[in-house]
């Protein structure tokens, strides 16, 4: 059971929400609004998501841009979520992770390097510090 789990999503029609089912092939840039689910498989980047979800049997070979990320299936490119990012069991992500709060779950692949900082949820960079001269 994974830890950020939202219950709360669903992928109705009426949602706006996209799904790449198992025999499609997308190349290019996918831009959604709403929800994308990825069943088939996906080669170039994922920009402007709520939720992204790739299924166990999605592949995507591309940078990943949205609110908050479910991997079950592969991804080899990086994911930036400005809520969360989870990698669930049987999953493989070859890349660079970068959210508030990132949770692998145990039988997850990950190589790559992750980065979990708070002001990405805000939006903000952290204050420079300043030196001791100029503080006085």
């Amino acid at each position: 059971m994974a830890l950020f789990k939202n219950t709360n999503i669903s992928f109705e029609s009426k949602n706006g929400d996209t799904v790449i089912g198992t025999e499609a092939y997308f190349q290019g840039t996918l831009t959604a609004k709403g929800s994308l689910r990825i069943d088939g498989r996906v080669d170039g980047s994922i920009v402007d998501a709520k939720f992204v979800t790739v299924g166990k049997s999605g592949k995507v070979k591309g940078d990943i841009s949205c609110e908050v990320c479910y991997v079950c299936g592969e991804v080899n490119g990086n994911i930036t979520a400005l809520d969360h990012i989870e990698a669930l069991a049987g999953s493989r992500v070859d890349g660079d992770m970068r959210s508030a709060r990132i949770m692998l779950e145990e039988g997850a692949l990950f190589n790559g390097n992750c980065s979990m900082d708070s002001t990405i949820k805000a939006g903000v960079q952290s204050p420079a510090r300043t030196s001791k001269a100029e503080a006085k």
